[in-house]
C-alpha cells in the first residue's frame, strides 16, 4: 500500500481520538481553566455527549470511518451496498451518541429508503469527514475517489454543500498522495470547487491569523460553512507540523473532530506516518485494528 495513504488514514483516526476529550466544548476559556494546553488523549469528561466513551476511543465519527475501514478493505474498494449494511448494523446497539443526520438517516432507512436516498439534508460536515478509508482502496485515480467520496458522503447527508466539500477534499488528498503539498493541493483541488470554492479562499486567506480567533469567526460549529474553511486554515498555517495543527485545532473548541480529521488525512499523507505523536498513536484503542485492516490488500 502507497505509504502516504496510510498515513492519511491514520493520522485522520488518531485525530479523532484526540478531539474526543474536548469535542464540542465552544468555551474555550474552560479547555483552558480545566484541561490547559491539550497535548494528550483525555477521556471525555467535561462535556456530556461521548460519556459512554474512553480515553483511546472514537467520537461517533470515527466510529463510523472505522465501519468504512471495515468495508473497503474487505472489499477492496468502495461498495454502497456493503457499507450501508455495516452502518446500519454499528448503529442497531449503538453505546454512543447519536447525531441528527445519523437518526433522520436511520429512520429512512426504516421506512425503505436505498442507500442512494437514504441521506438527511444536515449541513455537517462530517458526513464528509469520514472519507479517509477511501484514500487506501479507492484512490488509485482521483475520479474513482471523488465517486466513492461523493457516495459514502450522501448515503448520511445528502445536503450539495456537504457532497461537494467531501469530493473536494478527495480531490485534495489525492493530489498530496501523489506528489503535491498540501497548499498546492487544495489549491488545485479548489479550481473544480464550484459554490463552496468562497469558502475555500475565507480558509486560505487566514492562514497568517491566530488559529482561535479565526475558528470563533468561522464559527466552531459543525456546519460545512464553518468547519470548511477552518480545516483549509488549519492546513495553511500549519502545513509543515501535524502535531501543532491538531493541538491548535483542539484548542479552538466546537467541533474539532471533524476538522481535525480531515486536517490530519491531508498533513499525515504529506508528512507521513512518523509525524504522528507516537503517544497518541499507541493509546488509540483501535490501532492495531486498523493496521491489521490497512495491511489486508
Amino acid at each position: 500500500m502507497n505509504e502516504k495513504a496510510k498515513a492519511a488514514v491514520l493520522a485522520a483516526f488518531v485525530a479523532d481520538t484526540f478531539a474526543l476529550g474536548t469535542h464540542w466544548i465552544y468555551n474555550t476559556n474552560v479547555i483552558d481553566k480545566k484541561l490547559g494546553r491539550v497535548e494528550t488523549l483525555l477521556k471525555p469528561e467535561i462535556a456530556s455527549f461521548h460519556k459512554t466513551k474512553e480515553r483511546g476511543d472514537f467520537t461517533h465519527y470515527g466510529d463510523q470511518m472505522l465501519v468504512l475501514l471495515e468495508s473497503v478493505s474487505e472489499k477492496k474498494g468502495f461498495d454502497l451496498e456493503d457499507f450501508s449494511r455495516r452502518w446500519q448494523s454499528l448503529f442497531s446497539s449503538y453505546d454512543g451518541y447519536l447525531d441528527h443526520a445519523t437518526k433522520d438517516t436511520l429512520r429512512n432507512f426504516s421506512t425503505g429508503a436505498s442507500p442512494e436516498t437514504s441521506g438527511s439534508g444536515s449541513t455537517d460536515l462530517g458526513g464528509a469527514a469520514r472519507i479517509a478509508p477511501l484514500v487506501a482502496f479507492s484512490g488509485e485515480d482521483i475520479e474513482t475517489l471523488e465517486a466513492a467520496a461523493r457516495d459514502q458522503t450522501s448515503m448520511t447527508h445528502q445536503h450539495p454543500d456537504v457532497v461537494s466539500s467531501a469530493e473536494f477534499f478527495a480531490r485534495a488528498v489525492w493530489h498530496v498522495v501523489n506528489g503535491r503539498s498540501p497548499i498546492d493541493a487544495v489549491g488545485k483541488a479548489s479550481e473544480d470547487a464550484g459554490g463552496i470554492r468562497g469558502w475555500i479562499e475565507k480558509g486560505m486567506k487566514s492562514a497568517g491569523r491566530d488559529t482561535r480567533e479565526v475558528i470563533a469567526e468561522f464559527g466552531q460549529m459543525c456546519e460545512t460553512q464553518a468547519a470548511l474553511p477552518s480545516v483549509v486554515h488549519l492546513v495553511h498555517r500549519y502545513e509543515g507540523d501535524l502535531k501543532t495543527a491538531l493541538v491548535e485545532n483542539v484548542m479552538a473548541g466546537g467541533d474539532s473532530a471533524a476538522r481535525g480529521m480531515l486536517a490530519g488525512m491531508l498533513l499525515g499523507a504529506h508528512h507521513g506516518i512518523d509525524a504522528i505523536p507516537g503517544e497518541w498513536l499507541e493509546e488509540m484503542r483501535a490501532r492495531h485494528r486498523i493496521e491489521a485492516l490497512l495491511q489486508a490488500e
